[in-house]
């Protein structure tokens, strides 16, 4: 039996810091796109990550039927584009190129991974949705990236560089 509520849990899970990334496709010759923190490279020998569009979404079906996504990794500088894509159906007024599948490459991004649909899996009021990796690259290595915690936008400034990476 669950002993906290909605607001508790979302409370508690907001210590957590996330990126901000803007997962985007093509419906017919439009763009269709939505803002998630919930996005995770989940494997490196097939190349795969997942991302978790709400159930509600009106873009995830739009993205899902072309069979491709590409996530776009938004910098500090990127608050205002992600507000738009985070309401319902809204896409930012940004240029944009196609990447190899044909999903958008947004305009000033960090860097992007553009993806095909490899599967669905039902996760309560999300989707995980599961992409195979077709194309990669880093755009902006300098930029700090976008960061979400307690509710709120931040960033990211680094104390040290770790040699090794890890």
């Amino acid at each position: 039996m669950t002993k906290f509520h909605g607001r508790e849990y979302r409370d508690a899970m907001g210590q957590f810091c996330t990126g901000v990334v803007i997962v985007t496709g093509v419906s017919g010759a439009v763009m269709a796109g939505f803002a998630a923190q919930s996005f995770v490279s989940l494997s490196l020998d097939p190349p795969l990550v997942a991302v978790c569009p709400g159930k509600a979404s009106t873009s995830w079906p739009k993205v899902r039927d072309s069979g491709h996504f590409c996530v776009n990794v938004l910098g500090d500088d990127q608050r205002r584009i992600s507000d738009v894509f985070a309401q319902r159906g809204k896409v930012a007024d940004i240029g944009w190129r196609p990447a190899v599948s044909g999903s958008p490459i947004l305009d000033g991004v960090l860097a992007y991974v553009d993806c095909a649909l490899a599967a669905e899996h039902d996760a309560g009021d999300h989707t995980i949705a599961v992409g195979r990796v077709l194309d990669i690259d880093i755009l902006d290595g300098a930029r700090a990236p976008l960061l979400f915690f307690r509710g709120g936008y931040g960033h990211f400034a680094a104390t040290a560089a770790v040699a090794g990476g890890g």
